[in-house]
């Protein structure tokens, strides 16, 4: 059977997707906006659900969503009021969230169940984007508060086997996330974000994977690293999405820039 890639896809800041001026970048964002639909027209005929990964859920285990009807989830402060009247409705799928435990728990995890969280901005807004209609099932599955890079790369070969189960697996994060330095402007902070968005996407073309996964999980040695991700919360969704990846190898699915700073997303497979 025919496995589906697997994405780390950038989700940009807040509720950028509705705001008029796409939080001051309206060409990075535009070209954001366009990846992402076209992601969501080539699968949307293709899959039966999405198992997706946002940089904004940790817990001390890996904790699988089991609700139904997943509500929203606000995450973000300061924006319009229109902005928390969003509204995506997208099912949850229990099934699908038990496959996802039990693979986990085989692999060794203890896992939790959640069932109340609501959708926040890290997986609403490219969703809404990639799949406007909402009525593709979504699972969502968090990050370990420890942010590990091993861990991580282990959840994601755990749950390799879904991509032969037509479920489309999903992180979302950011390539680049450091706040000040998105507020900054300065032509230092560019140079920053360039070397190391060079650096990520050389390690993700590795052809040898192991190495790949290695040199992943050293990340911290990589130029600029550290001051492009102080906390590597958002960069976590990727080693996920390397681990889902198994022996596939990676490509640089989207490149640009976003105020001011190198962007990528990836795709394996």
């Amino acid at each position: 059977m025919k496995k589906l890639p697997v994405y780390f896809i950038p989700h940009g800041g807040g509720p950028w997707h509705v705001m008029d001026d796409a939080m001051g970048d309206p060409v990075g964002y535009g070209s954001l906006r366009t990846y992402l639909t076209e992601l969501g027209q080539k699968y949307r005929p293709k899959i039966k659900a999405i198992l997706f990964i946002s940089a904004h859920w940790e817990e001390n285990v890996p904790t699988i969503h089991f609700g139904q009807n997943p509500p929203m989830y606000y995450d973000y402060y300061g924006f319009p009021e229109f902005t928390y009247q969003l509204q995506w409705n997208a099912p949850g799928h229990p099934q699908l969230a038990e496959k996802v435990e039990a693979l986990l728990n085989n692999s060794g995890f203890k896992t939790k169940r959640e069932y109340d969280r609501g959708f926040d901005h890290g997986t609403f807004v490219p969703l809404m984007i990639a799949f406007p209609e909402a009525n593709i099932p979504i699972v969502q599955l968090s990050l370990v508060h420890s942010l590990d890079p091993s861990t991580h790369l282990a959840i994601g070969k755990a749950l390799e086997p879904l991509r032969e189960q037509d479920v489309l697996i999903i992180g979302s994060g950011m390539s680049y996330h450091n706040m000040r330095g998105f507020m900054s402007g300065s032509g230092e902070v560019s140079m920053v974000s360039r070397q190391f968005d060079e650096w990520l996407s050389t390690t993700i073309l590795t052809a040898d994977t192991e190495k790949r996964d290695n040199l992943l999980t050293g990340w911290k040695a990589a130029p600029g690293a550290l001051d492009s991700h102080p906390r590597s919360e958002h960069l976590v969704p990727l080693f996920v999405i390397a681990g889902a990846a198994g022996k596939d190898i990676g490509n640089q699915d989207f490149s640009g820039k976003l105020m001011g700073v190198n962007i990528s997303g990836y795709k394996f497979g």
